[in-house]
């Protein structure tokens, strides 16, 4: 059975982001699924220097989890429409080890956020950059006003419950090419 990782692009203990990944990998038919929080990752500011003194134990971690899976469900935070800090530093980091983060393995990428955009703009970022960063397949999807459409665990919005199951079972369908 093919197993995937799912997280959120967020150190929020309440990340709307944490919620929809995880609503997402709960989704999946044929797929088994692990579900990490970047919080368990404590990891100093990237720069030249501190790259230096050797890759922190954290970082190693976290790149070496990803060697593990066939695929991974991604949701970003937008924090000024652009990737939380600590996802972009984690990021930052990861990609000096191995530049193809994502091992050339199906990424299904989204984003929520609490007004109607719906993480547009970290998602457009992430869609330009990821398959350089070795997201081999990418499928994106968008959930809008998350506190309006996301509620007891799940979506409620049917539209966005049926486009979101569409885009997991093509997710599932990349993983077993």
């Amino acid at each position: 059975m093919k197993k995937i990782l799912a997280f959120a692009g967020s150190t929020s203990s309440t990340s709307i982001n944490k919620k929809l990944a995880t609503f997402a990998a709960e989704n999946l038919q044929n797929t088994s699924f692990d579900i990490i929080d970047l919080r368990e990752f404590t990891i100093p500011v990237f720069s030249e220097d501190e790259e230096k003194n050797g890759f922190p134990e954290d970082v190693k971690k976290f790149t070496s989890l990803l060697d593990h899976y066939d695929g991974f469900i991604l949701s970003l935070a937008e924090h000024n429409g652009s990737y939380a800090a600590a996802f972009k530093n984690i990021f930052d980091w990861s990609s000096r080890i191995d530049v193809k983060i994502f091992r050339d393995k199906p990424l299904l990428l989204m984003a929520t956020s609490p007004g109607g955009m719906g993480g547009k703009f970290v998602l457009a970022a992430a869609e330009q950059r990821f398959p350089r960063q070795g997201a081999k397949e990418l499928i994106t999807f968008s959930l809008p006003n998350f506190y309006d459409n996301f509620k007891d665990d799940k979506i409620v919005n049917e539209d966005l419950l049926s486009l979101l199951i569409e885009q997991v079972q093509q997710f599932e369908n990349l993983l077993n090419l």
